[in-house]
């Protein structure tokens, strides 16, 4: 389970070890009422009209090859979740940061017993040229927030700024933030990087199909080598934000941000906009000990660059249809589902320790 870190402010830890008391106060209420186990649940964060039969979104491809056609309401949950019988269950859970809320209902809904779930948030993202191609899947050790900040209009800041967002508790960008009453404890979590090389050893030789659009896009990034590469699976990590950003000097910002904030030690790879509202929950309900924070993985597949291949028609590029959409979902379920597979068939084995590679 994850640890209280010490370094947070005392009023910080007296909520911290509030939460923790409440996180005891409903395992003691609810251990009788468990109806659930989950052995795995993916998350999703949107589906388009239904869950199956029509125009995909993330979550129809589980639906449908995994069979998960038995349904539970959530309070709290817009749709209901899903399963097959077999341990294997699937949650849309909305877009936008508020996506956490729904995890966070469906992690104090006292029917489930989540201590030995493992997790696999999954969708599509827009991916860094520097780093992979569309239709890539990048598995993360690092989920980053990237939402709270100090920003101007990048007209009236500084011209010296390479871009007009600051972290909070500094004076220019990308300068180390010092301390302040109101900043957030965590802008970034750690996962459990073990569990995330076994999932990365275990996936990487997945083949990605590729449609014919996807070929002479990867030809126009002409500077980026990765970009032109075929799909391919790779360690990367997730970069989520509410405002969806797109261009040559956002990228440096998401780039710069993800460094300053995890001491260098995360690579922007790919960016959404729910990982880090998910990720604030799941580290929550594990604080809480209804959820393990060791058996979470995030996986992002990429539907579209998130800058152009040069500095002109960021706007147009940013309003374009993702053309590697289809090829990304198709990607997120091949590549997600082998991990969920090889979970499932060793159970006994994983239900009491975390996988390594």
């Amino acid at each position: 389970m994850t640890d209280f870190p010490s370094r947070l402010p005392l009023r910080s830890r007296v909520c911290a070890l509030a939460v923790a008391a409440l996180g005891f106060l409903i395992d003691a209420v609810s251990a009788a009422e468990a109806r659930f186990a989950p052995k795995v649940i993916v998350v999703t964060t949107y589906e388009i009209g239904a869950d199956s039969g029509d125009k995909p979104g993330e979550f129809q491809f589980w639906h449908e090859r995994e069979h998960l056609t038995n349904r539970v309401d959530v309070p709290g949950v817009d749709h209901p979740l899903t399963h097959n019988g077999q341990g294997l269950w699937g949650m849309v859970s909305g877009t936008t940061s508020r996506a956490g809320l729904q995890v966070l209902a469906l992690g104090l809904d006292p029917r489930f017993d989540l201590s030995r779930t493992y997790w696999l948030v999954n969708g599509i993202a827009g991916v860094d040229p520097a780093d992979a191609s569309v239709a890539s899947a990048a598995w993360a050790k690092w989920v980053v927030d990237g939402d709270i900040a100090y920003e101007v209009d990048s007209r009236e800041a500084d011209p010296s700024w390479p871009y007009a967002i600051i972290p909070v508790g500094s004076r220019k960008p990308n300068e180390k933030p010092k301390s302040t009453e109101w900043e957030p404890a965590e802008m970034a979590w750690e996962l459990n990087g073990a569990l995330v090389d076994w999932a990365f050893v275990l996936t990487r030789d997945t083949v990605i199909p590729e449609n014919d659009a996807m070929k002479p896009l990867r030809a126009a990034y002409k500077a980026f080598p990765n970009a032109q590469r075929p799909p391919f699976v790779l360690v990367g990590d997730t970069f989520g934000s509410c405002r969806y950003w797109h261009g040559p000097a956002m990228t440096r910002w998401a780039n710069d941000w993800a460094k300053l904030h995890t001491g260098a030690k995360a690579n922007y790879v790919m960016t959404n906009m729910e990982d880090h509202g998910i990720a604030q929950s799941l580290s929550r309900l594990s604080g809480m000990r209804r959820v393990d924070w060791k058996r979470v993985l995030f996986l992002r597949t990429a539907s579209n660059y998130c800058t152009p291949p040069d500095a002109t028609g960021v706007a147009d590029s940013m309003l374009a249809e993702y053309q590697g959409l289809i090829p990304s979902l198709e990607s997120a379920h091949r590549v997600g589902s082998r991990v969920v597979h090889a979970l499932l068939k060793d159970w006994d084995r994983y239900s009491v320790q975390t996988p390594k590679p």
